[in-house]
């Protein structure tokens, strides 16, 4: 079973680009499992057709401990199967909690048993958090591959950095490694180029350029993955590809944290500067 998270600044596109990549996994056959970590709760409503599934927080919280696997686990598109952590009431508690609670739930309802037969699970991990509960998927090794979702954008590279520096710090005790970085395009001058190229700086790869189409909104306005929404889109190969990648991927890597200087020469090496 392979243990996947997706890190990447907040609103990049984390959950969409988890979720699409996963019905291409699905598709493919791979039995999959997703865990959202946000507690907006989101991160499933596309494989489950835009419905709202009850938190593990939630499900706590009403019913006490005495659930079982079904009552907080969902199945989704292809077989694929949903977690959401949720997190505590608005302004009362730290949201990290609801990820330590929901990952030791599903250990002790036996979610990971190697009688599920899982080939993944993936973990779909709020903003660009490192530090507290938002750490615990590779801070204990839930999570030994992550992916980190960018753009040509200034702030996207910073926060792809700033994961490195948590990534880097958690593999020297340690299984956590840095599969690549997954471009999100937002259409930025020379963004792939810049994207392989802070890629090869880090030590990792630029696993898939996905480029930027309103398929994805649309098939999102229809509570879908792209794959489940239209199957002959391009932009849903482009995300089979992705899915392919990752299945293929032999590249994992203690990343090489760029300095705050290097990242800012290569934002202006690549034209961001110019006027």
């Amino acid at each position: 079973m392979r243990k996947v998270a997706i890190y990447g600044k907040g609103g990049i596109g984390k959950s969409t680009t988890t979720q699409n990549t996963v019905a291409g996994l699905v598709e493919m056959g791979k039995k999959v499992m997703v865990v959202g970590c946000d507690p907006k709760a989101d991160s499933t409503r596309l494989l489950l057709g835009g419905l709202a599934q009850r938190s593990v927080l939630d499900t706590l919280r009403e019913e006490g401990e005495d659930v079982e696997l079904a009552d907080i686990r969902s199945p989704g598109y292809c077989g694929s199967l949903c977690v959401e952590s949720g997190g505590p009431e608005p302004g009362v508690g730290c949201a990290g909690r609801g990820i330590i609670t929901s990952i030791n739930m599903l250990e002790q309802l036996g979610a990971y048993n190697e009688s599920e037969k899982l080939d993944y699970v993936f973990y779909d991990v709020l903003g660009d958090v490192v530090c507290g509960g938002f750490a615990m998927p590779i801070r204990e090794n839930k999570a030994e591959e992550i992916y980190i979702v960018c753009s040509g954008e200034m702030m996207a590279m910073y926060a792809a950095n700033n994961i490195s520096k948590g990534i880097l710090k958690f593999a020297q005790t340690g299984k956590v490694r840095l599969g690549g970085l997954i471009c999100n395009s937002r259409k930025v001058d020379n963004e792939r180029e810049m994207i392989e190229q802070f890629a090869k700086m880090l030590g990792t790869q630029m696993i898939h350029f996905v480029p930027r189409h309103n398929d994805v909104q649309r098939a999102e306005i229809n509570r879908k993955t792209v794959i489940e929404w239209n199957p002959q889109a391009e932009q849903a190969d482009e995300y089979r590809t992705l899915a392919r990648a990752i299945d293929g991927n032999d590249m994992f890597v203690i990343p090489k944290p760029l300095a705050i200087s290097e990242l800012e020469k290569l934002l202006m090496d690549f034209g961001l500067a110019e006027v």
